[in-house]
């Protein structure tokens, strides 16, 4: 796109060219390999979805979506995200907070905890809560003489998730509040304002839309999570598969299009999160043209 530069002496505008180090050719060149990389890693997969999921007809779609098993898997995955995200939000809300606006020892460390599902295998974390409240676990014993269930229960599934999830708030909202500083906070101190007051009149509206974007990377994540997942629910049909657990079991089984049709349903949910994010970024992208 060309820039326009004005004259100080004439007055006069002129238009200029970027200075482009490439060629046409290259440059048409980088757009195809990566117009052929969205397309191959991307769009095709999703079209294999569905058509995979349709090949016996509408019906046997239907059949596989309403099957006990499938509805009970789809609401394994909404329970856990709707206990995860929320206690992730809380937890990433206050762990932002706490980095950004405050000076305290450990707050390096607190940073490096709150990096370390991501430098963890999902199948390590899962694995790491089996130690701990499996039968042979640490707590094992105790939770099984009080007739408490976690491992191959509703409760590991959402401390699984929560382990690989809760990252993505913090890290989302500590940039945005390490860039606007504490000065309108400490301005509505000086007028008088406290505690919850300042958070939700001062705080919370500069942060809103990053928090948004960051709780729905998060239910994303929470809703597709595998790894983690697979190792503490023990794979009981219709009591601890979500719905990648689900899908894997149908598949093994060699129910293709039930598999591929309960996998549609995923991908319904992952387009519905990126119409959302893209929402929230270009609402994003407007308000810092305001500003």
């Amino acid at each position: 796109m060309a820039g326009i530069v004005t004259n100080i002496k004439s007055g006069k505008q002129t238009k200029v060219r970027p200075h482009l180090t490439e060629s046409v050719a290259v440059r048409w060149i980088l757009i195809g390999i990566a117009l052929l990389f969205i397309v191959a890693v991307i769009i095709l997969p999703l079209v294999t979805v569905v058509t995979e999921s349709l090949r016996k007809g509408w019906s046997a779609y239907v059949s596989a979506l309403s099957d006990p098993a499938a509805l009970s898997a789809l609401k394994l995955t909404l329970t856990t995200a709707l206990i995860a995200v929320p206690l992730n939000t809380v937890f990433g809300v206050a762990a932002a907070w706490a980095i950004t606006k405050f000076k305290f020892r450990g707050k390096n460390i607190l940073i490096t905890l709150i990096d370390l599902p991501f430098a963890v295998s999902p199948v390590v974390s899962g694995l790491i809560y089996v130690l701990l409240f499996g039968a042979q676990g640490y707590f094992g014993p105790w939770l099984q003489a009080h007739d408490i269930h976690i491992i191959f229960a509703t409760p590991g599934i959402v401390l699984a998730t929560m382990f690989v999830t809760f990252p993505f708030v913090a890290r989302e909202l500590i940039p945005i509040m390490e860039a606007q500083g504490v000065q309108d906070e400490e301005a509505a101190v000086s007028l008088g304002a406290r505690g919850r007051r300042v958070f939700f009149k001062v705080t919370l509206p500069n942060i809103k839309w990053g928090l948004l974007y960051g709780l729905i990377l998060c239910n994303a994540r929470a809703m597709g999570e595998f790894g983690a997942v697979s190792v503490v629910s023990g794979h009981i049909r219709g009591e601890t598969n979500t719905l990648p657990l689900h899908i894997e079991i149908l598949y093994n089984e060699y129910q293709y299009t039930a598999s591929f049709a309960v996998a549609s349903l995923l991908m319904v949910l992952a387009v519905i999160t990126l119409i959302a994010k893209s929402i929230i970024e270009s609402r994003m992208s407007r308000e810092l043209g305001r500003e």
